[in-house]
């Protein structure tokens, strides 16, 4: 037995071999190019250019406060980017209190070269003159403000008086806004403003019981040619003789009450021939509108009035034979006027309620070669009258573009531009016309 087993495990060991085995995993591919890096090309800049010319282009299809917006944002990119979209926002500033005005004074600091051309950008100013605000800017400043910036065109002031402690109600009537004291501009404020940049458009309102300001600014300025006034009604002093020197091109009045005839007249004595523009957000009496009408509708070219329903506002609009734009907010006027439109008129603007008698307009339409826009302010009903998509069938035949809008202050922001020349109606908020207004500077610095 013992034998036999040892035959086993003797035969099982001499037929035992060692082999030493290699295990290779690795799979066999076709060998891999080597992987070549390109260098990162360097990065190339926008020009500036370029930048500042998209970003003017925006200005034409956005409101001022969303193209504002814009360039706020933009002035965050990088530093190229900041100081152009700087210049644009300098275009339009806007001065409130005293703290916005030594903000501004440090930007458009005339000692450096980014200060020169921050001041030069600006075109446009808005003020507020605010008796009631404890940092209110104050009347030397803003002076100061306007004589910082050469190229200025358009400058709006807005003065507002002090009311009684305790009684400075938000919301208060205009009639007792106005009944608010306020001071007049010293010498030395209106020495300071004549020192500096002579503007072509001057808007004023003024809700005070002081009618001498306008008056003062008017003094100031023999460069107007377009005047925006409203507020609380001038009235010429007892020793004034001279009349207004400026030949004005555009004049819109909105007064609580009806300016005298004497103020009328001094205002306009030498604008007879050049007036285009006339604006009359209040009705006007009988007389002065015959005033207007006889010594200046042959000149004009856009006429604005509260309502044509009378016969007397039907006459004075077939008189007006230069005219190329009626704007009227009134949703009702006299058929006799839409039969007798002037034929060069290429701007008409309505309003339209339930009651609207669309069916003149629409012949005053389907009669006019020259007519371009059409605008219309739909309220009381008007979305449901039953002519209104006839008036959208004939003008879109015509050839004419329909505007429509339920909001009173866009119908007034589409029917108004820029107080600039224009030579075709309605008038436009336009990067051109900004240009215009730059190139028009002209300066005493």
């Amino acid at each position: 037995m013992m034998g036999y087993l040892g035959f086993i495990f003797s035969s099982s060991a001499s037929a035992r071999t060692t082999d030493h085995v290699h295990l290779d995993l690795t799979t066999a591919y076709a060998p891999k190019k080597p992987v070549v890096r390109q260098p990162k090309p360097p990065s190339v800049p926008i020009p500036m250019e370029l930048v500042m010319t998209i970003l003017e282009s925006a200005y034409e299809n956005e409101s001022l406060h969303a193209y504002n917006a814009l360039l706020k944002n933009c002035a965050l990119v990088s530093k190229d980017w900041s100081y152009v979209a700087q210049k644009l926002l300098f275009r339009h500033v806007t001065l409130t209190t005293q703290t916005a005005y030594i903000a501004f004074r440090e930007a458009v600091d005339r000692a450096t070269p980014r200060g020169r051309s921050l001041g030069d950008a600006v075109v446009r100013m808005k003020v507020v003159l605010d008796q009631n605000q404890p940092y209110r800017l104050s009347h030397r400043s803003f002076a100061r403000a306007v004589s910082l910036c050469p190229n200025l065109y358009e400058l709006s002031v807005a003065i507002y008086g002090e009311g009684a402690p305790g009684l400075d109600i938000v919301g208060a009537p205009d009639a007792s806004r106005m009944k608010r004291s306020a001071p007049s501009f010293d010498e030395t404020t209106l020495s300071i403003l004549r020192s500096g940049p002579q503007i072509s458009a001057l808007q004023f309102c003024n809700w005070t019981d002081d009618s001498s300001s306008l008056l003062q600014l008017l003094d100031v300025w023999s460069s107007l040619s377009a005047l925006d006034i409203s507020g609380t009604t001038p009235r010429l002093d007892k020793d004034t003789v001279e009349p207004f020197p400026c030949a004005l091109r555009e004049l819109r009045m909105n007064f609580q009450a009806s300016p005298s005839m004497e103020f009328t007249r001094w205002l306009l004595y030498n604008s007879t021939g050049n007036l285009r523009v006339l604006d009359l957000a209040r009705e006007p009496s009988p007389d002065m509108l015959e005033y207007l009408v006889s010594e200046h509708g042959m000149a004009l070219e856009s006429l604005t009035l509260p309502s044509c329903g009378t016969h007397e506002g039907a006459a004075a609009v077939r008189r007006c034979e230069a005219l190329r734009e009626l704007k009227f907010e009134s949703a009702w006027a006299s058929p006799l006027m839409y039969k007798t439109l002037p034929p060069g008129l290429q701007h008409l603007a309505f309003g339209v309620d339930s009651d609207t008698a669309l069916l003149p307009v629409i012949q005053a339409i389907q009669r006019s070669d020259d007519l371009r826009v059409v605008t219309m302010h739909v309220w009381h009903g008007g979305e449901k009258h039953p002519q209104l998509a006839k008036v959208t069938t004939t003008c879109a035949r015509k050839g004419v573009q329909l505007k429509v809008t339920k909001d009173i202050s866009a119908f007034r922001e589409l029917t108004r531009g820029d107080p600039v020349p224009a030579a075709t109606y309605p008038r436009t908020r336009s990067l051109n016309n900004l240009l215009y207004m730059a190139s028009r500077a002209a300066t005493t610095l």
